[in-house]
């Protein structure tokens, strides 16, 4: 072989035309593994790939020109061949494009993942869409199920929820082609051996499970029907509310690898999203509902925050408001019998409290927010949806009233609190809510406010004073009531005062 073809960075091979290497550069060589493969047939030199392509070139009794790229299993390399026939030899150029074989495939993949984060974030939108509308339960799992079930990505989706007073599952709805995988999961559920949806549930986070055949914390039995039913992963998506978990869905696909880190937060908005349209519902019922359920539940553990903290300072507290902004739970107490200061230092310092603040203070009581973790009785109380109408605290003891609806689980509710803490449910009971009409509720505020309260509001809104940006400003609505500004500031603050505390008075407070 030439000197300039020995220095060549690409491989090149010499061969007789019918198969005999009569000259190899050093880049050949090295390619090939081979020290010296002069004077060697092809056979013997060049590796085996799956088609073969370059030693059947040397089948035929006139070599053709071709041009190929082959992997080769025994070198672990891609090759870009190109076989030049002339006379009477045959050349043969090799290029190694592993590198570059490997970049195709990765940009391959991103666009794969990207076509199918594309469907799949439609689909969660078109799910999302649909949650806004469910009006119960039932409805949200089946929306859930179809929706997921019913696309080519995955296979089937199952939504299943916590029995009642229990932490057993049971499956609520389901959807797609589930084989016998849905039967087995069934009949593992009832003998209570924990699945990868339960530690979802326990753990109020996605879990995916993938291939699912080699993964023990998978129940055997459902690991031999999902490989009957060519179903290899599984991500399983808690319903989540707050601190509350309501269930879990679970979705299994036939591809190995069909979940990606993205899905899974994509899809972890779906659990909350359901979650929120759970627990709206239950607000919903709450509010449409003729009859509620009133629970009173008593606690006696001192390590309770507000507990605690009635016993230390000698003070009697009593719940005046709830407002849950993200996850923060404020907690407005009214304070008896104690000055508030030594009751907001006092809350303070307790773990289960961020922060506190005195709102308004005489030598005999006053007024304070403080800011609960969801880890307390009133936080727990608040994730499961229901109204505290009612709460106070006092030396050893704290007794808390709620309201639900007719069709709350009631067991389910007292058990998230008292086997969390030491408490015990003393009431229940149904009563029928007393109904207002609008014309009443009116009649009503009316009577609360007075004339001038009613008169500076009336013009005010009329005058567009409330509009952003407003249409009057206070002097203008002032000189139209021919009263001084400072005045009518006066009566709009009492009078919406008045409404404010009307509203909040027969309202959820949560």
């Amino acid at each position: 072989m030439k000197d300039r073809y020995d220095a060549a960075p690409i491989g090149i091979l010499e061969t007789t035309t019918d198969g005999v290497v009569t000259g190899a550069n050093r880049s050949a060589k090295r390619l090939l593994d081979q020290e010296q493969p002069r004077e060697c047939h092809l056979d013997d030199v060049f590796p085996q790939s799956v088609e073969n392509t370059v030693p059947a070139v040397f089948e035929r009794s006139e070599p053709e020109s071709r041009e190929v790229e082959e992997y080769y299993p025994e070198l672990d390399r891609w090759f870009d061949i190109t076989v030049v026939p002339a006379e009477d030899e045959v050349t043969i150029y090799l290029q190694d494009v592993t590198d570059r074989y490997h970049d195709r495939q990765r940009i391959e993949q991103l666009r794969g993942d990207i076509d199918r984060l594309t469907v799949t974030n439609g689909l969660i939108s078109d799910i999302l869409g649909t949650l806004v509308d469910a009006s119960s339960r039932e409805e949200i799992a089946a929306t859930i199920c179809e929706r997921l079930g019913e696309t080519d990505l995955y296979e089937f989706a199952w939504v299943g929820e916590r029995e009642l007073g229990g932490e057993e599952i049971q499956v609520q709805a389901s959807s797609g082609t589930p084989g016998r995988t849905l039967e087995a999961i069934e009949e593992i559920l009832d003998t209570g051996t924990p699945l990868p949806e339960q530690q979802a549930i326990e753990t109020a986070t996605p879990e995916i499970v993938q291939p699912l055949g080699e993964d023990e914390s998978v129940p055997e039995p459902i690991r031999r029907a999902a490989f009957a039913d060519g179903l290899q992963s599984l991500l399983a998506i808690p319903l989540t509310y707050g601190s509350n978990v309501y269930g879990v869905v679970g979705i299994y696909a036939a591809n190995q690898e069909a979940f990606s880190q993205r899905e899974r937060a994509s899809f972890e908005t779906v659990g909350e999203m359901a979650g929120f349209a759970i627990n709206a519902s239950r607000q919903r019922n709450l509010i449409q509902s003729d009859t509620v359920v009133e629970l009173t539940i008593e606690f006696i553990d001192s390590d309770a925050p507000l507990v605690s903290v009635a016993t230390a300072t000698g003070s009697r507290l009593v719940l005046d408001g709830l407002v849950g902004q993200g996850g923060d739970l404020y907690c407005y107490l009214i304070v008896e019998d104690s000055e508030p200061e030594p009751v907001a230092d006092q809350l303070a310092d307790a773990p289960e409290a961020r922060e506190s603040r005195v709102i308004s203070a005489t030598e005999t009581g006053g007024s304070l927010e403080v800011d609960l973790t969801p880890e307390t009785p009133l936080g727990t109380l608040a994730a499961q949806g229901v109204t505290v109408s009612h709460a106070e605290y006092e030396d050893g003891r704290g007794r808390c009233t709620v309201e639900l609806s007719p069709e709350t689980d009631v067991r389910r509710v007292a058990d998230a609190v008292t086997h969390e803490y030491d408490g015990q449910v003393v009431a229940k009971r149904r009563r029928e809510r007393e109904l207002t009409t609008p014309q009443e509720f009116r009649d009503d505020l009316s009577d609360r406010l007075t004339d001038k309260q009613e008169t500076a509001l009336r013009t005010a809104f009329f005058a567009d004073y409330f509009e952003s940006p407003r249409g009057s400003t206070a002097e203008e609505v002032a000189d139209t009531l021919d009263i001084t500004g400072p005045t009518l500031l006066h009566h709009l603050r009492a009078g919406q005062k008045k409404l404010l505390a009307e509203f909040f008075e027969t309202t959820d407070r949560e």
